[in-house]
């Protein structure tokens, strides 16, 4: 998880990045991806907690006050606060205190006067909070960049177990589950896994949810799953070409695809351009005639939600940073052949990149 001086350096440079500053010493935050970012606190999502949070009162010091009901579980117990405030909303003897949504109010808004959120999105000042923390979580601190590498290795696992056990007569939902179980057994704990699992004939199928869908011999099968701890996340993929020896034209496909990112990690370092970047993919497949075939994004930044800046697009007007992490993910959708993406994670640096991801991409 994330550190505590990890945490209390975020919320001290939080502080010293607004601008304007607030009318006040402090600022109330509820957003569950700002709590984790500047004070560890995460509720687990497998737990009758789940949908429900907690407030940081944050004064421009770095003393954090963390208020939340008794009833969360003891994931909050890992935030990284100088004072907490726990609110007892039901204690399994009697009916609970109201609503659980109005459970801690009290604590932050004894007085029932109108209450602000600093963070939440209708207070005057919340695009400059909001904007504020999106601008610093692209540089990633060490403990932050610790956490992605554990979401990195479960999410090779899933990829492990695809490549040894998908056979036809699967269904989608059946790579899916032990997709599902490689990752959660090599994380150690039950995990968020989302994404594409999906086959794809072509264009008409770029991805999706799994289906009850039974694989065919040949056929392409895009796995495009990220890994989910305490919020952060992975995001990589490989497409396979199931119980068949893949023809030329899907072989054509993945190493045209190969090419085009081996062209797109080629620009990638500190203060090169997103366009740079994207269209040094999109000339590789342009240089092969497969350009129309390419419609989404290059790449993308990935962190505490999935995409978020930069983004590495056709109209892109951002440039790298060194601590961002970012995707490239070259795709081809073919009518008659099928589709196919593949996808890596890159820490940027200022003389290049380290490459996060480290499973194998390969049909078969």
């Amino acid at each position: 998880m994330l550190s505590a001086e990890g945490c209390r350096e975020r919320r001290l440079r939080f502080w010293q990045e607004l601008d304007p500053k607030p009318d006040s010493d402090h600022l109330r935050l509820a957003d569950p991806i700002h709590l984790m970012y500047l004070a560890n606190f995460h509720v687990d999502p497998f737990s009758l907690g789940a949908g429900f949070g907690g407030f940081l009162i944050l004064r421009k010091d770095g003393h954090t006050t963390l208020i939340h009901d008794n009833r969360l579980p003891k994931s909050v117990e890992e935030a990284h606060v100088d004072e907490r405030r726990v609110v007892n909303w039901y204690d399994g003897q009697a009916p609970a205190h109201g609503p659980r949504q109005l459970a801690a109010l009290d604590r932050v808004n004894p007085g029932a006067g109108g209450l602000r959120f600093h963070d939440r999105v209708g207070d005057p000042y919340a695009s400059f909070a909001i904007n504020t923390l999106a601008v610093m979580r692209r540089r990633k601190y060490a403990d932050e960049l610790a956490l992605l590498r554990r979401c990195m290795r479960a999410t090779e696992a899933g990829h492990a177990w695809a490549r040894a056990n998908v056979k036809p007569g699967m269904k989608e939902l059946d790579v899916y589950c032990g997709i599902n179980s490689a990752c959660i057994q090599a994380a150690g704990q039950a995990v968020v896994v989302y994404g594409d699992f999906a086959v794809s004939p072509g264009p008409e199928r770029k991805g999706g949810p799994p289906t009850e869908h039974v694989i065919e011999p040949g056929e392409m099968l895009i796995l495009d799953f990220s890994v989910v701890i305490a919020g952060y996340r992975s995001d990589f993929t490989n497409t396979l070409v199931v119980g068949k020896t893949p023809t030329a034209d899907q072989q054509r496909l993945a190493t045209l695809c190969k090419e085009a990112m081996a062209a797109g990690e080629k620009e990638l370092r500190a203060a090169a351009p997103c366009l740079t970047v994207y269209q040094a993919v999109r000339d590789a497949f342009d240089k092969a005639g497969v350009a129309e075939h390419f419609p989404h994004h290059a790449g993308h930044g990935l962190g505490l939600t999935h995409p978020e800046a930069p983004f590495i697009v056709r109209h892109a007007t951002e440039s790298l940073l060194a601590g961002d992490v970012v995707t490239l993910e070259p795709g081809l959708y073919v009518p008659g052949v099928g589709g196919i993406r593949i996808e890596n994670n890159y820490l940027i640096t200022d003389a290049g990149y380290e490459r996060l991801s480290n499973h194998v991409i390969s049909l078969q």
